[in-house]
């Protein structure tokens, strides 16, 4: 074959594969479009709504999450789709699609957190010292709300759609749990959702590789000697150890750790002594620690435990440090896949425009999706529900948190046009190139 029929055929393959990416980013707009305009139907929105509001006003905390889990097999009941239940106690998780790979799964939590509401409206938290501070209750709403527009469509879809109801994010490694049973084994990669108040309604935002930090609790008890207050010298005296302690743990990071690298250690609660001329008998203090790699995890749990079991012993005194392993365990840092995340973007620009799909920043807060991150390509975006006119730009876990509900048809829309074109896109890599005229 001459080099002039080689240029010809270059530029008909060139023509061919433009040609199919442009029909692909079109069928894309098509799709998003369909899908948001489905999910902001007045009476598919009122009936999301709805359920996020009869979630938000009995709030149940981790592995506690009965009467959520009984609104998500009921509505999922309602609209024909089979599921699994329990997964992880309370946990669900539904099917829809051929039963056949590719798998994609979406992911929803459910769980409150033990916070008094103090937002005044007609759907406050009806139990007392129990919110929805984080947004779970909208999380749960949105994912219902795509597996309507998902079973809709379950005859086309190319392949399985798996949605994931999971409890106890907050503390207790929920992720982890449901992790260990066999029906989510098969799942190729997965998103999930979050709401949050620093980014406008109408937007969205996640960014590729590590977004949120690797996490672990502990709690550290100093074992002294108690007596009055005018005779230290017969006491061996906890809370002088457990201050000492607290300043020489912050070191860790100010003296250890590489500047350029992320690590927390942070002690939120002191609890020692009942009267000012009593030394008491032990003092016990507990905190957090996290780091944006998961060596650096490792490393400090290390530290932490050497450094308060080292200067008790220096004080005479006795410690035990416990990291609370058998309720939570030390997270992983959160990666988003970078692959997923430039898919999931992709239909976010194609969605809400380029505009509104942010780079969000790196932060030292986490979340136990992580544990997905390790086993399968994970991705996690956030759903812009800033208000200024509605007020909704209190932080999460505050109890004046508040949402906008007009995202919610936003992350309905994304969650089932990310799965769907997950899908699409992945039955098609058979063939990297469009067919060709031609056999080469």
């Amino acid at each position: 074959m001459g080099s002039s029929t080689w240029l010809v055929l270059s530029i008909f393959l060139c023509q061919q594969s433009l040609a199919f990416q442009t029909g692909q980013e079109l069928g894309l707009q098509f799709l998003t479009h369909e899908l948001l305009a489905a999910a902001r139907e007045a009476d598919f929105f009122e009936w999301v709504r709805g359920i996020r509001r009869r979630i938000h006003e009995y709030p149940e905390l981790g592995f506690e999450e009965y009467r959520t889990s009984e609104i998500i097999r009921s509505e999922l009941e309602l609209l024909g789709i089979d599921y699994k239940w329990p997964v992880a106690k309370t946990g669900v998780v539904a099917t829809i699609g051929s039963g056949q790979k590719p798998v994609f799964g979406l992911r929803a939590d459910m769980d409150a957190l033990p916070i008094q509401e103090e937002v005044d409206w007609e759907h406050k938290s009806k139990i007392d010292g129990k919110m929805h501070a984080c947004g779970h209750d909208s999380h749960v709403a949105m994912l219902l709300g795509a597996a309507k527009l998902l079973q809709a469509k379950r005859d086309t879809l190319k392949g399985t759609v798996k949605l994931v109801f999971q409890p106890g994010e907050e503390g207790y490694c929920g992720a982890y749990h449901m992790l260990q049973d066999g029906c989510l084994d098969d799942i190729d990669a997965i998103l999930s959702i979050h709401v949050i108040p620093s980014v406008p309604t109408g937007a969205i935002a996640s960014r590729p590789g590590p977004l949120l930090a690797g996490t672990g609790l502990f709690e550290a008890t100093i074992h002294g000697r108690g007596a009055h207050a005018s005779s230290p010298h017969l006491a061996r005296d906890p809370i002088l150890v457990a201050s000492s302690t607290i300043v020489a743990l912050q070191q860790i990071v100010s003296r250890e750790t590489d500047p350029l690298e992320a690590a927390v250690v942070t002690v939120g609660y002191i609890e020692g002594g009942k009267a000012g001329n009593v030394i008491p008998e032990f003092v016990k203090f507990s905190g957090t620690f996290r780091s944006l790699s998961n060596e650096g995890v490792s490393y400090l749990q290390k530290r932490i435990k050497e450094i308060i079991e080292t200067l008790a012993a220096a004080h005479q005194c006795n410690a035990t440090v416990n990291f609370m392993e058998d309720r939570h365990l030390p997270q992983p840092v959160m990666i988003n896949d970078e692959a997923l995340y430039k898919h999931a973007k992709n239909v976010g620009e194609a969605l809400l425009g380029e505009p509104n799909v942010q780079l969000f920043p790196v932060t030292m807060g986490g979340e136990d999706f992580s544990f997905f991150s390790q086993r399968m390509p994970a991705a996690i975006f956030v759903i812009g529900t800033m208000n200024e006119t509605l007020k909704s730009y209190k932080p999460l876990h505050s109890p004046y948190f508040f949402i906008d509900e007009e995202a919610l048809p936003i992350g309905t829309a994304l969650n089932a046009a990310v799965a769907i074109s997950y899908l699409d896109t992945h039955v098609m890599k058979t063939c990297e190139e469009p067919p060709s005229a031609f056999p080469i």
